[in-house]
């Protein structure tokens, strides 16, 4: 019997994040599916984490790129993809020089600084500002999200961080979200697997989880279409400060 699967709080962190990726995967809540690797970092190594997500991750994509088929944004697409690419690229070089605790901090100031910065525009912009497309500060972002998806599946962030100011339509930039992360997602398994990710008991683990994934995935584009965001938004935002504060904490105890 693999450890693993026998802790009880394996289920209670891994089940509720599966959970959230998968109705964020639909398009139900944005960016606060990369609180997956956070939430399940509360009780086990984020790098593991990670390998047990990424097959989660690859059948909640091939869901969603079917739930949304059809609806995207091309030139978004071709702005941010390459950069992805190389981010990625990035993440697999330098896998050997960064730590568990290393991640932990990754993670935790990507996702204040993506929560501090949703407040600032709230109180600048209020909720109607959009902004112009800009190719360089699209590859950038990209790139970004590549890196920070590689090390933690936190390129949630980065994406949205360009794409949601340009106030697209919602179906538009959730099917353009799918192809991006389907394509960073299906790219990503080659390194995991070079890097030894997939053992034993990571698989056992995507593979008891993995029934939750479909499932989580068409409900969030269920209610994508039917529930109003003001409320879910603020609560998602706050969850994720707090979540990003823990990982903070814990990864600079342990460096510093």
């Amino acid at each position: 019997m693999i450890p693993l699967l026998t802790d009880p709080w394996f289920y209670a962190a891994a089940i509720p994040a599966v959970i959230l990726v998968g109705l964020s995967k639909g398009g139900f809540g944005g960016a606060v599916g990369f609180v997956g690797v956070p939430l399940m970092a509360l009780a086990m190594s984020p790098v593991q984490a990670a390998a047990i997500l990424l097959p989660i991750l690859v059948l909640m994509d091939v869901v969603s790129l079917w739930t949304w088929r059809g609806v995207y944004d091309r030139d978004l697409l071709w702005s941010m993809l390459p950069g992805s690419l190389v981010g990625i690229g990035a993440g697999w070089l330098t896998a050997a020089l960064v730590t568990a605790d290393m991640v932990r901090l990754i993670v935790g100031a990507v996702a204040l600084v993506f929560v501090l910065r949703w407040v600032f525009q709230q109180i600048r912009h209020g909720s109607a500002h959009k902004a112009k497309r800009n190719r360089v500060m699209a590859a950038f972002w990209g790139t970004v999200a590549g890196f920070t998806s590689f090390v933690a599946h936190v390129g949630g962030p980065p994406f949205q961080v360009y794409a949601l100011p340009l106030r697209l339509d919602p179906k538009v930039l959730t099917g353009t979200g799918a192809i991006f992360f389907a394509v960073s997602n299906a790219v990503k398994l080659v390194p995991y697997f070079a890097l030894g990710q997939f053992d034993t008991a990571n698989l056992s683990a995507s593979a008891v989880l993995m029934p939750i994934a479909p499932l989580s995935t068409l409900a969030g584009a269920w209610l994508v279409r039917r529930m109003r965001p003001e409320i879910f938004y603020p609560f998602t935002y706050a969850t994720v400060g707090l979540i990003a504060v823990k990982l903070l904490w814990d990864g600079a105890a342990q460096l510093f």
